[in-house]
């Protein structure tokens, strides 16, 4: 059974150290970064149509035509089957490598080394042997001079051990361990992370449903503002919310009221709202002598960038149309006929003008919020990984050092030598300080 077993526990060795090789994670983390850069270069999670619109006619790095970037999970990069199953094999490689040496490195760390003769300090990177009556007394004197500068001491009749910085070998296992928390966060956010953009009209309100269908909060847009420059750019647009929680059964609603803006989100149970984007949701319309027609918008990418319009029959049989664009809820209105003449250009608010014989005239323009909704249940695993990651970076700058003595009472001799991991020249001229203050 053993000697059945031997090879394929040989090969399973062989296979662990394949993947905890440091030059197999440095190759990891460089496709993941550039599989970053590729996610931030094409839009993520938009729909089908926008990919074939875009990059049909021009293909991306002239290569990836629209059916190619969604066939390769290029439109969702970060939540895609290639990518989580790097970061998998990123965070295995990761642990298996703190398994096979981060561990056993701390570990052995933590054990104390005896070096009971000169001749064994003699061959350590720093070396130093000091004449004295007393080597015993120098000894003591020494122990001293490093317990009261923090070190730990471990004396052992006529030599002692010490060490200082210990803390600093938990650094680099540390760094493991917020790296793969860092991935868990990562995927977690990216498989049961939520994300949904709306527009809303004033007065209208948005329903979010639980796993069982049943409503989780409701956000309901009670006044919607867009600031603009003298030019007429838009500075800022921020939305006047409020979250509306079902209570427990028979207690009432729960209601929150908050006001977002770009730059300055809100969140809410787990919930981000931001203020993404926005949009003319709909044209109040009178006609000659008939009531105020609220008829809704739709955007003229075709016509230019930010273009809103809606095409008007002018007849009762819905024959002879104009088209009504414009571009701001401020106006002006243009009306063009079917050969793109230019009609007339109404005003919101303004006098009505006259378009093939009938009278037209604008009341108002119902401006929309863009709400972009985002729940992430990996954020604080994230978070927490980055501070884990960057404790163990600060710790892992801090030196190690250990130091040996060994007293030699017959021939008058205190024989000296150290390690260090970090600043070894530092430590070097740290030694020779620290006999003199002991002598």
């Amino acid at each position: 059974m053993s000697a059945a077993a031997s090879p394929a526990w040989r090969a399973v060795q062989r296979a662990a150290g394949w993947i905890s090789d440091l030059r197999l994670a440095i190759g990891l983390l460089l496709v993941i970064a550039l599989a970053s850069g590729v996610g931030t270069a094409i839009p993520q999670k938009e729909s089908a149509e926008f990919y074939l619109q875009r990059y049909d006619p021009s293909p991306w790095l002239g290569l990836v035509h629209g059916h190619g970037i969604m066939r390769l999970e290029l439109d969702h990069v970060y939540s895609s089957r290639w990518f989580l199953g790097l970061l998998a094999w990123l965070g295995l490689s990761l642990i298996l490598c703190s398994i096979r040496r981060q561990w056993p490195a701390l570990r052995a760390s933590m054990r104390w080394i005896d070096y009971r003769s000169p001749r064994q300090l003699s061959k350590l990177a720093v070396a130093e042997t000091r004449p004295t009556a007393e080597p015993l007394a120098a000894l003591d004197a020494l122990e001293q001079r490093l317990r009261s500068r923090g070190w730990q001491v471990n004396p052992q009749g006529g030599r002692l051990a010490a060490r200082r910085g210990q803390l600093g070998r938990v650094g680099p296992l540390l760094v493991h361990a917020g790296l793969v928390v860092l991935m868990v966060g990562a995927a977690w956010g990216a498989l049961a992370g939520q994300r949904l953009e709306r527009f809303l009209a004033p007065g209208r309100d948005l329903e979010l449903l639980d796993r069982q269908g049943q409503t989780q909060v409701t956000v309901a847009l009670d006044d919607f503002s867009i600031q603009r420059d003298p030019a007429g750019r838009p500075e800022q647009f921020s939305s006047q919310l409020r979250l509306i929680r079902p209570g427990a059964e028979g207690a009432p609603a729960i209601t929150k009221e908050a006001t977002i803006s770009v730059n300055h989100p809100l969140r809410y149970k787990g919930m981000t709202l931001y203020q993404a984007d926005w949009s003319l949701a709909a044209i109040d319309l009178q006609l000659g002598r008939s009531p105020v027609l609220q008829l809704p918008l739709r955007s003229f990418p075709e016509l230019g960038e930010q273009v809103w319009g809606l095409v008007l029959p002018t007849r009762p049989d819905g024959s002879d149309p104009v088209l009504l664009s414009l571009t701001s809820e401020q106006g002006p209105v243009q009306v063009f006929g079917p050969d793109g003449t230019q009609l007339a250009q109404l005003v919101p608010g303004g006098e009505a003008a006259e378009v093939k014989g009938l009278p037209m005239r604008i009341h108002g323009v119902l401006t929309a919020s863009g709400i972009l909704l985002k729940r992430d249940p990996g954020v604080p695993l994230v978070y927490a990984g980055f501070a884990i990651a960057l404790l163990g970076g600060g710790l892992s700058m801090v030196a190690t050092r250990q130091l040996w003595a060994v007293a030699e009472p017959g021939s008058g001799r205190l024989h000296v030598a150290g390690l260090c991991n970090r600043n070894l020249t530092g430590f070097a001229a740290e030694l020779p300080a620290l006999l003199d203050e002991a002598a």
